[in-house]
């Protein structure tokens, strides 16, 4: 029986840990927010399925079985699952050259990047790959939404001015172009209709966020175009929506072919960086906030269930939502209880009250997307950045202007070529300091100055990167320059690898030429490390051999103690 128990205590505390119970329950609490969060993101999800190119239905399905699973399956107990501007935009972006959007061959497509997601989710999970995540710098993720944001929001004008020709997928130059060829086509019907959602989801924002201000446009629209017949005034509308629970079936094979294949796995690949980036940047927020562990690997099991729901379910990829998150969090949710709720929710529209959906006029959904893409443009956040780093905001404004000038793909390739080049810059140009003593005669680093020493005849040296093939020469060049320029003739070089944890072969190679350099200089070159396994490496690579075991040393102390004892 003792056996029994504690297997039924460890199950319990599992869930705990998955996040489908409260550390303090309250039920209450956690479906008066899955009916506030199921109030916003319905709207929501569907525009996303706009700026996907998706049948507007397909946004539903996002908040359905993908949001239960991961809420069965996730560790975080706040991160909210569902359809993302960011993600829906690179969909439109990266397969519209090879299939027209909304075709069969399409949404097909569409469901397989959402497949292909869950198996490079299920490989990072496997290999722990989460920190990937990391490669994508803030920095360059603000521009780069911030760019998504304004292209999304120009792509909606055309539908909310009452213009045809304007739809996802298209740059912003051309839909910029559509408008100005079409102004004279201007329906001031729709136009009303625009400003009136837009007015009502603003002010409601602005009352609180809490009151789905969207929910209610979307309701009072739809009541006033079934009375008064929309279409029949020239004011188009969304049409038939199909109801019932989405089939479960693995997408076509046949949309694939040589030709989109690699635009797939393109699609594929940069949602992917997406989803693990934002949906770890905002579970470890609420982790931090709440004082709660967090199992990264587990979301990501999490999410790679999620999408393959996504893509048996005939909809698109899913992502931890930041907005959905802190919705459900001021709402009151402490659990996933939470978006069981939503996803229950969702279940009785699906069932029930699709038709009235189809009497949805096409400027509301328009307009509920326009105000999504300028929720995206992150202004805070850029100027946050330039208050602090110039050179980092001009990298998120260069982001921002390409996705919006170039298109989401291009965006995509510089946010990866610039974040990797930010990381390279960072890791390849160290602030090095020398040891000196200060005022009080205490040793303290202090930034590299060219023609001081830490005593007479003595450097100490400490090179504050890792020490990897692109940074040796810099270290090489730097020493040199001391020796070269000190005021008194060096006689000991120490150089203090308390910044390593490993060097490569160029490295060492480098070392050992540096040595031969310093020897021809009548300096001899000292090494400090306290780390084992740099000790290890110092001895296969050779170099303890060739500086002498007898220069390496421990600490910088124990060297200048060494260097003073035999001078």
């Amino acid at each position: 029986m003792k056996y029994i128990k504690d297997k039924i205590v460890d199950k319990y505390d599992d869930w705990i840990l998955g996040g489908i119970l409260p550390l303090k329950p309250n039920v209450t609490s956690e479906i008066i927010a899955g009916l506030i969060l199921a109030a916003i993101a319905i709207p929501e999800v569907m525009g996303y399925a706009k700026i996907a190119g998706m049948p507007i239905i397909t946004g539903l399905y996002t908040i359905l079985l993908p949001i239960a699973i991961f809420a069965i399956f996730c560790s975080s107990r706040h991160l909210i699952v569902g359809a993302d501007s960011a993600t829906a935009a690179i969909l439109v972006s990266t397969l519209v050259t090879v299939a027209a959007i909304g075709s069969r061959d399409y949404i097909a497509l569409v469901s397989w990047v959402a497949l292909l997601c869950a198996v490079l989710l299920f490989i990072a999970r496997i290999f722990k790959l989460g920190f990937i995540a990391d490669f994508m710098s803030r920095t360059v993720l603000v521009g780069f939404l911030t760019g998504v944001g304004i292209q999304v929001a120009i792509s909606q004008i055309s539908t909310m001015l009452g213009l045809s020709g304007g739809e996802m997928g298209l740059d912003t130059i051309p839909q910029l172009i559509n408008i100005i060829m079409n102004v004279s086509h201007i329906n001031i019907s729709t136009i009303l209709i625009s400003a009136i959602v837009i007015i009502v989801i603003l002010v409601f924002r602005y009352i609180s966020p809490k009151i789905p201000g969207a929910l209610i446009a979307v309701i009072g629209t739809i009541l006033v175009s079934s009375l008064l017949n929309f279409p029949g005034l020239g004011i188009s509308i969304i049409g038939t929506v199909p109801s019932g629970f989405p089939s479960i079936a693995i997408p076509s094979l046949s949309a694939i072919n040589a030709d989109n294949f690699q635009s797939l796995l393109v699609a594929a690949f940069t949602c992917f960086i997406i989803i693990i980036a934002q949906s770890a940047a905002t579970s470890r927020a609420y982790a931090f906030r709440f004082s709660e562990d967090l199992n990264e690997d587990k979301d990501i099991l999490g999410l790679a269930l999620a999408n393959g729901a996504a893509g048996l379910t005939g909809t698109f990829v899913v992502n931890g939502s930041p907005t959905k998150t802190e919705i459900a969090d001021s709402a009151g949710s402490r659990s996933q209880l939470t978006s069981l709720v939503t996803a229950f929710v969702v279940l009785l529209v699906l069932l029930f009250f699709t038709k009235p959906i189809s009497f949805m006029p096409n400027a509301t959904l328009a307009s509920v997307v326009f105000l999504i893409g300028l929720n995206m443009v992150d202004i805070k956040g850029l100027n946050d950045i330039r208050s602090k780093i110039k050179s980092e905001y001009y990298l998120a404004i260069l982001t921002a202007f390409t996705v919006i000038l170039t298109g989401v793909l291009w965006g995509i390739i510089l946010s990866i070529i610039l974040s990797m080049l930010l990381h390279l810059s960072h890791s390849y140009r160290a602030v090095n300091s020398i040891l000196i003593k200060n005022k009080e005669g205490k040793w303290i680093f202090a930034p590299v100055k060219y023609g001081e020493s830490s005593e007479k005849g003595i450097i100490v040296y400490r090179f504050n990167r890792d020490l990897y093939y692109a940074n040796s020469d810099l270290l090489r060049r730097q020493v040199l320059k001391l020796v070269k320029e000190a005021e008194n003739p060096i006689r000991w070089f120490v150089l203090d690898a308390g910044g390593f944890e490993a060097i490569d072969y160029t490295s060492a190679e480098m070392l050992k030429d540096l040595h031969h350099e310093l020897v021809g200089k009548k300096v001899k070159l000292v090494i400090t490390t306290s780390i084992p396994e740099l000790k290890d490496q110092l001895e296969y690579l050779g170099l303890n051999e060739i500086i002498g075991r007898e220069n390496i040393y421990v600490s910088a102390r124990e060297a200048i103690e060494a260097f003073e004892s035999q001078n």
